[in-house]
């Protein structure tokens, strides 16, 4: 376990970045939000001072920084705005993590998850702790669970906090393989196709790992599973229509990424989302021409959908339901 464990401490020794100690409070917090998320920190004592050191690089999308406060702390209040996946290995030091059952202490060398997206979580960290730790956003764990298992798990997984990568699995050595990547070529992994690759390693590693210690069967259910994410998706068209949200905020909306939600708007109902949310305006409009009153007009109810170009909406309109506006809203009115 030394040898693992050094193998995770990446840049003892030497002075990766000019601003990696501090005892001021506020850097701390302006650097530990950016990194992770806006949350609380506490003492734990009186009248203590922070000796933190503080190192992050990328490894594609994910965050990896090297953390310590330099004294006991209790770290609360996550953001879940923030919409991310904390993944916390201990290097040195202890970490008592906050789960349903009362607490789990975390050694040197031991991985800690939390979705701080769908689950609240606390976590105590003694005076010599030191962290190599992971930010990940959850949209791109979602996002890899549906291309390699064809499923986006529910909160079964996302609600459960526990220890990953224990005993033989591989975890750590994954871990340490990205720390020397890093020290090698910082850029390539940050920004070029080995970061991407990495990156893709290390999430389908969590993944199965986290989804195995939860008792979630990835390979199992595939169809309801990942229907689930696509129903959440109608629902929020339905409910949201009139203010013609983009792709991109109805995946945020249903917590998967643009493509995994396109993915399985073709997979179960043979469309993609802004088709179905052109069909739903056009229901819409059809329900309140057809139950029209006399003041009614169509292109007061087509722009209330978001319709400003008549000509368009007439041809997308004729399209959908075989006539035009005009005559379901004369047919309303009796003529």
């Amino acid at each position: 376990m030394t040898d693992v464990v050094h193998s995770l401490d990446p840049f003892s020794g030497c002075a990766p970045s000019p601003a990696t100690v501090s005892t001021d409070w506020d850097e701390i917090r302006a650097w530990s939000d950016q990194v992770y998320m806006p949350y609380r920190v506490r003492p734990s004592g009186r009248l203590l001072r922070p000796r933190s050191s503080m190192f992050s690089a990328a490894i594609g999308d994910i965050v990896l920084t090297r953390f310590r406060y330099g004294i006991p702390v209790t770290v609360d209040q996550l953001s879940a705005e923030a919409g991310n996946i904390l993944v916390l290995t201990t290097i040195r030091g202890h970490a008592r993590h906050r789960v349903a059952a009362g607490e789990v202490e975390i050694d040197s060398g031991a991985t800690f998850v939390a979705d701080c997206s769908r689950i609240e979580h606390r976590v105590d960290f003694d005076d010599e702790h030191l962290q190599l730790n992971l930010t990940v956003p959850h949209r791109l764990v979602a996002d890899l669970a549906d291309r390699w298992f064809g499923v986006v798990p529910d909160d079964r997984l996302w609600q459960h906090k526990c220890v990953v990568g224990a005993g033989s699995s591989g975890w750590n050595a994954l871990l340490a393989y990205a720390v020397r990547a890093i020290r090698a070529d910082p850029v390539r992994i940050a920004q070029g196709p080995p970061g991407a690759h990495l990156q893709e390693l290390l999430l389908g590693h969590l993944v199965t790992e986290w989804a195995a210690a939860a008792g979630v069967a990835l390979d199992a259910g595939r169809q309801p599973a990942a229907s689930a994410y696509v129903r959440r998706a109608e629902q929020y068209i339905r409910e949201h229509a009139a203010d013609l949200p983009t792709v991109s905020e109805i995946a945020a909306a249903v917590g998967v990424s643009v493509r995994a939600l396109s993915g399985g708007f073709r997979r179960h109902l043979d469309t993609t989302p802004n088709r179905y949310l052109s069909d739903v305006r056009l229901q819409h409009i059809r329900d309140e021409l057809a139950a029209a009153s006399a003041e009614c007009t169509v292109s007061a109810v087509a722009a209330r959908w978001g319709y400003v170009n008549m000509g368009v909406f007439a041809a997308a309109y004729r399209r959908r339901f075989g006539e035009n506006p005009s005559r379901t809203l004369a047919r309303a009115r009796g003529r």
